[in-house]
């Protein structure tokens, strides 16, 4: 990539303004910290609370958004599987600690987590596919990308999401709460096949999850190379440092919209997927545009197989500590909407090759869940 940073070619002034909003990001901590209570208070009036609001989630998105970015450069200097891998981690990370600060911030919400799964699988396996297969599909009849690694991810994220979010809703009909073995048993199949998965990924069937027609990345000086990677590792957790902080603050308009306003308890759900799922879903329409159709396979379905791999048992971990109950077995017409995502996408998926069709198929889907939404 032409702008991406190198030993030799920049200088601290490009860097400072091209790093620009984590100065943003550093100084509405600060500002957090030195004035909080004042500007929270101003929560009680409309005005004051859209401000408090869209500030922190404005500067939430644009440092998880920072991440992403030099998550790619990542990608770019290390290849595939490693760069997506790093991304999927590093918005996982923030995706878990979104959702455990506005659960344990606020009053008890047993469903908020599920509710975020939920919507982080539906933008993503159908909001975020359907826009880059159908943005891809435009600009060429066709796009393909290697099916054995689309079916290795698909192959876990079916089951595991079976036992996530399918299964407690039919062993648990009297809305009791699943036991600790049970969590932990849940736990320890996530982990551990996500663990497997990982070295399958990273190892011998790394093969699975590039195309093949990558171009071969030319020789670098080995110390400009290293440089250049150290560069983007700290930049990335440089710009982690404020959302850690950032996300927790954004929780108490989030509790307070659904407190006091009485917002639908989903629209928490729906407000931290929308927060983990955009970054990534702008990675994703851009390599599709690139016609690298495999990227964005690698992305968006490793951030649902992370989502549900490694946020559940995070949560259930979190939910566990902190003695917050968490319902996760999905109900009604959102039971049907996941059952009829996972088929449609193992269909999308299964030859290697898409098309415009397959895009406006997801989209529908995603349209319907937003509807369904407001019709609950």
């Amino acid at each position: 990539m032409t702008n991406s940073l190198t030993v030799p070619s920049f200088t601290m002034s490009r860097l400072l303004r091209r790093e620009w909003f984590l100065a943003v990001g550093l100084l509405t901590s600060a500002i957090i910290l030195g004035f909080g209570e004042p500007l929270f208070a101003q929560m009680s009036s409309p005005a004051g609370f859209v401000l408090v609001f869209f500030w922190l989630f404005a500067a939430v998105l644009g440092s998880a958004l920072s991440v992403v970015r030099h998550a790619d450069h990542l990608a770019e200097q290390l290849g595939e599987p490693y760069g997506t891998l790093i991304l999927t981690l590093a918005i996982t990370s923030i995706e878990v600690m979104a959702i455990s600060a506005v659960m344990i911030h606020g009053a008890n919400n047993p469903t908020l987590a599920r509710d975020t799964l939920f919507a982080v699988v539906m933008i993503i396996l159908n909001g975020m596919v359907g826009l880059s297969l159908l943005v891809g599909g435009w600009r060429r009849p066709e796009q393909s990308h290697n099916m054995q690694g689309a079916n290795a991810y698909l192959g876990l994220i079916v089951p595991l999401a079976a036992l996530s979010l399918i299964l407690p809703s039919f062993l648990h009909t009297d809305g009791s709460q699943a036991s600790t073995p049970r969590q932990m048993i849940l736990v320890v199949i996530s982990v551990g096949l996500y663990g497997v998965f990982l070295m399958l990924q990273a190892g011998r069937h790394h093969r699975y999850f590039t195309d093949g027609s990558e171009p071969r990345h030319e020789k670098r000086d080995g110390a400009a190379h290293k440089s250049t990677i150290l560069l983007h590792a700290v930049l990335l957790f440089a710009y982690m440092a404020p959302v850690v902080f950032l996300v927790e603050q954004l929780a108490r308009p989030i509790d307070y919209i659904i407190e006091t306003v009485h917002a639908p308890a989903a629209l928490g759900g729906i407000i931290m997927a929308v927060l983990v799922a955009t970054p990534e879903a702008l990675s994703a329409v851009r390599a599709s545009i690139a016609n690298n159709l495999q990227r964005s396979v690698n992305i968006f379905l490793g951030s649902v197989l992370s989502t549900i791999g490694l946020t559940v048992p995070a949560m259930l971990l979190v939910a566990h500590l902190t003695s917050h109950p968490i319902t996760l077995g999905l109900e009604g017409s959102d039971l049907v909407m996941l059952t009829l995502t996972l088929a449609v996408s193992m269909i999308t998926f299964a030859s290697g090759r898409t098309h415009m069709m397959q895009g406006a198929v997801h989209l529908v889907l995603f349209l319907a869940y937003v509807l369904l939404i407001f019709q609950q």
